[in-house]
C-alpha cells in the first residue's frame, strides 16, 4: 500500500472513529429521549404522538413553556441592548481606560447566573440592601420573580453577544462606511443601513447561544422559586423517568422548539445576503473621544460593569457576613472570613470540590485531545465528511444541556429500549447504587468541545502547514511531525481551549443537577444549590464557593483571554 494510500485510511478510520463517539455520545442520547417520548408503551416498540399531545394539553405545561419563551426572548432581547452599544463604542471610538474596561465588561462570565442570583436576593430582597436603603418594605423578587431571571440571566450572558459584535465588527471594510459618508448619509442612517445588516451574522450568531442558554437555563429559576418554566419542570420530572413517557415528551416539546425558533430565527435574521465577499484590507481609524465625551463613554462602560457585578458584590458579600449580621442594613454589620474556610472544610463542600475538580480534568483532558484531533481533520485534510464532522462537533452549542443530561439519564434505563440495561454494572443515574462519574466526565467533555475545535481550528488556520511537511521530508513521521511542530505552535490555543473546558466544567449546572442525585456525588453547582435551602449557615458557605469558582473562573478567562485575544468570541458561535 502507498504511501498516499495509508495516510488517507488512517485519515477515514479518524474522522469515522470522531463520528462514532459523537454519534454514541451526542445523537443517541438526544434519539433515547425522542424514543421515551415517542414509544407508545415501553417495549411496545409502537410510535405515537399521543405524549406530546398530552404534554401540550397540560395546561400547567403550556404554562411552564410560554414562560420559558418569555424568559429567552426578554433575555437575549436584554441582552442585544446591553452588548450592542458597547460593541460599537469598543469598536468604533477611542476614549480613557477603553482596554481595562473592554475587560471589565467580561466580568459576568465569571460566575453562573443561579449563583449571581443568591447575591440578587440578598441585595433585593424584602430585608435586603435596597429597602434597607429606601426605608421600604417591598418584596421586589417576590412579585417580580420573572424579572428577576431575566435581569440575572442578561446580565451573565450579554459578553456573548459583545464578543461576537465586536468580532464581527472589526472586520468590516471601513471604505463602504467612508463612500456613505461621502454622499451624505449621517451616522444612524449608515449604522441602519450598513453596519447593522453587515453585522447581523455575528449577531445571530450571539444571540442564538443567549436564546437558547436562557430558555433551558434551570439554576437560576431554582434559586428564585419561579418554578413554572419547563426546565424546572423536567428536573421534577426525574422522579418518575422510570415509569412515565411525560418527562420524555416535555424534553422533546423543548428541543423541538428551541430548534423551531432558532431555524426562524436564521431565515430571518441570519442568512448571508449581506456578507462582504471578503474582509476588510485595513483596520478602521478609531474616532477619539476626549473630554466630557470620552468620559461619558468611558461611563457607559463603567455603569454596565456595575450592574453586572451587583450580583457578584451581593454574593461576595454574603460570603464574609456573620450569621445575622446582614439583615434589614444597607451592608453587612460585621465581617468574617470563617465561612471560606468552612467551604474548604465541611464534609460535603469539601467532597463536591474534589468531584468537580477531578471530573473538569478529565474532561479537559479528553475534550482537548479529541479538539485536536478533530480540528486537524478539518483544517489540514481533505477527506470527505468533514462538513458532518464540523457539524456533529459544533452541535452541543446549539443543542439545550439539560437535553443532553436528560438523554444520558436515559442511557442508563431500561426503559425505553425494554432490553435491559446496556450499561449495567457500569454507569447509572437514578438506582439505588448510582455511578454518575463517567456521564459527567462524558456530558462535561461534550458540552464544551466546540471550545477546544474552534480554538485548535483558528491555531491550525494560521499556522502553514508547510512547517508540517518539511518535517516530514526530512524523515518524521506525520504523528512525530504533529507532535513536535504543530502542537507547540498551536499550544497557547490548546491551553486557551483546555482552559475553558476546564473552567466551564467547573461551574456546569444541567448536568450536574440531573447526573448527580446523591450528595456523595455532587459537584460544586448541585452542592450550592443544596447549600442554599439549608437553614443557618448554608446560604454563606454556597456564597463562599460560589466565590472560590468565581476567583477560580477568572483566572482561567483571563488566561484563555490573553491567548486568544479578539478570537475568543469566535468559540461562542453556533
Amino acid at each position: 500500500m502507498s504511501h498516499r494510500a495509508l495516510r488517507m485510511v488512517s485519515q477515514y478510520g479518524l474522522l469515522g472513529a470522531c463520528v462514532v463517539v459523537l454519534a454514541l455520545f451526542l445523537l443517541y442520547p438526544i434519539a433515547l429521549t425522542l424514543w421515551g417520548g415517542l414509544e407508545a408503551s415501553p417495549g411496545s416498540g409502537e410510535w405515537t404522538f399521543e405524549h406530546i399531545g398530552l404534554v401540550l394539553k397540560n395546561p400547567v405545561l403550556t404554562e411552564g413553556l410560554v414562560n420559558s419563551l418569555k424568559v429567552a426572548m426578554a433575555t437575549t432581547l436584554l441582552a442585544i441592548l446591553i452588548a450592542l452599544p458597547l460593541a460599537v463604542l469598543s469598536a468604533q471610538c477611542a476614549f480613557p481606560l477603553k482596554r481595562l474596561l473592554n475587560g471589565a465588561v467580561l466580568v459576568p462570565l465569571i460566575l453562573p447566573p443561579f449563583v449571581g442570583a443568591i447575591g440578587m436576593r440578598a441585595l433585593l430582597g424584602r430585608e435586603g440592601s435596597l429597602n434597607a436603603l429606601l426605608g421600604t418594605d417591598f418584596d421586589i423578587l417576590g412579585h417580580g420573580k420573572f424579572w428577576g431571571v431575566v435581569v440575572v440571566e442578561a446580565l451573565h450572558l450579554y459578553p456573548i453577544i459583545f464578543l461576537n459584535a465586536t468580532a464581527s465588527l472589526a472586520n468590516l471594510d471601513p471604505a463602504l462606511d467612508e463612500a456613505a459618508t461621502n454622499l451624505g448619509a449621517g451616522w444612524a442612517t449608515r449604522f441602519r443601513r450598513i453596519t447593522l445588516p453587515l453585522l447581523r451574522p455575528g449577531l445571530f450568531a450571539g444571540a442564538t447561544i443567549v436564546f437558547i442558554w436562557s430558555f433551558t437555563e434551570l439554576g437560576t429559576p431554582l434559586i428564585f422559586d419561579y418554578y413554572r418554566v419547563t426546565p424546572v419542570q423536567i428536573y421534577d420530572g426525574l422522579k418518575e423517568v422510570e415509569s412515565s413517557a411525560q418527562p420524555y415528551a416535555l424534553t422533546i416539546v423543548l428541543l423541538a422548539t428551541a430548534i423551531a425558533l432558532y431555524l426562524v430565527g436564521k431565515v430571518l435574521l441570519g442568512r448571508r445576503g449581506h456578507v462582504m465577499e471578503t474582509r476588510a484590507a485595513r483596520a478602521a481609524v478609531e474616532r477619539r473621544l476626549t473630554g466630557a465625551s470620552g468620559w461619558l463613554a468611558a461611563g457607559v462602560f463603567g455603569l454596565v460593569t456595575l450592574l453586572a457585578v451587583l450580583p457578584h458584590l451581593g454574593v461576595i458579600a454574603t460570603s464574609v457576613a456573620p450569621l445575622g449580621s446582614w439583615y434589614d442594613s444597607v451592608v453587612p454589620q460585621s465581617f468574617t472570613l470563617s465561612h471560606f474556610q468552612a467551604a474548604l472544610t465541611h464534609e460535603d463542600s469539601f467532597a463536591a470540590i474534589r468531584n468537580s475538580l477531578v471530573l473538569s480534568l478529565l474532561a479537559m483532558v479528553g475534550a482537548t485531545g479529541a479538539g485536536l484531533v478533530i480540528a486537524y481533520l478539518l483544517v489540514r485534510t481533505t477527506v470527505r465528511g468533514k462538513a458532518l464532522l464540523d457539524a456533529l462537533s459544533m452541535l452541543p452549542l446549539a443543542v439545550p444541556g439539560l437535553v443532553l443530561a436528560f438523554g444520558y439519564v436515559a442511557m442508563t434505563l431500561r426503559w425505553p429500549l425494554g432490553r435491559g440495561d446496556p450499561l449495567e454494572g457500569l454507569v447509572s443515574v437514578v438506582s439505588a447504587q448510582p455511578n454518575p462519574f463517567p456521564l459527567l466526565v462524558i456530558a462535561y467533555a461534550v458540552r464544551r468541545l466546540p471550545y477546544v475545535v474552534r480554538s485548535c481550528v483558528s491555531g491550525l488556520e494560521q499556522t502553514s502547514g508547510s512547517l508540517e511537511e518539511a518535517a516530514m521530508n526530512l524523515g518524521a513521521s506525520r504523528l512525530t511531525a504533529i507532535r513536535r511542530v504543530v502542537v507547540p505552535l498551536i499550544m497557547a490555543n490548546l491551553i486557551a481551549g483546555g482552559l475553558l473546558v476546564f473552567s466551564f466544567s467547573m461551574l456546569e449546572v444541567s448536568d450536574s443537577m440531573i447526573l448527580a442525585q446523591q450528595q456523595a456525588h455532587y459537584p460544586i453547582t448541585k452542592a450550592i444549590f443544596m447549600f442554599t435551602g439549608r437553614l443557618g449557615d448554608g446560604p454563606a458557605i454556597a456564597s463562599a464557593m460560589g466565590v472560590w469558582g468565581m476567583a477560580l473562573l477568572t483566572l482561567t478567562l483571563m488566561g484563555a483571554s490573553l491567548m486568544l485575544g479578539k478570537k475568543l468570541g469566535s468559540i461562542f458561535r453556533a
